[in-house]
């Protein structure tokens, strides 16, 4: 199953380098390209400008934008970890970096920097209840309850 999405771009860099694209056939997401070049020092953040934005439009979908995991092992990742990417939003989308290494990091124009995953959204309708329709067995326990910490 694909996901639709219209692309526009912001930066000829981008637009240059195309929509951005699956590296294998069985790749779930997609290389982000960074359209800055910055240098990281250990602890630094930076927001790199993709040059392009996305409208997904369809509000049973959206896109997270993920660490790569090869940069992720040397500490260099998302400053949010995870960004959430709305269907109706239409921006330009931007990557903030953040070294969590010892070691200063550049980042050049062009490089991956991150992934984009479009996933299924489940909207919930709540129910007000006085008490809940089932009780679990663990109920309000919370870290450690079940045992498995």
């Amino acid at each position: 199953m694909r996901a639709k999405a219209e692309i526009q771009f912001f930066d000829p860099r981008a637009e240059e380098r195309g929509a951005p694209q699956y590296a294998t056939e069985g790749a779930a997401g997609l290389d982000l390209r960074s359209c800055d070049t910055c240098q990281l020092m250990p602890g630094d953040s930076w927001g790199f400008p993709l040059g392009f934005g996305i409208h997904i439009k369809d509000p049973t979908i959206c896109a997270i934008i993920m660490p790569r995991s090869g940069l992720a092992v040397r500490g260099i990742m998302p400053a949010n970890v995870l960004g959430l990417i709305d269907s109706d939003y239409q921006g330009e989308l931007i990557v903030h970096l953040k070294n969590h290494s010892n070691a200063e990091y550049v980042v050049q124009n062009g490089d991956r920097i991150a992934q984009l995953v479009f996933m299924p959204v489940f909207q919930a309708e709540f129910t007000v209840v006085d008490d809940w329709s089932v009780r679990t067995k663990r109920g309000e326990g919370g870290f450690g309850s079940t045992g498995n910490e």
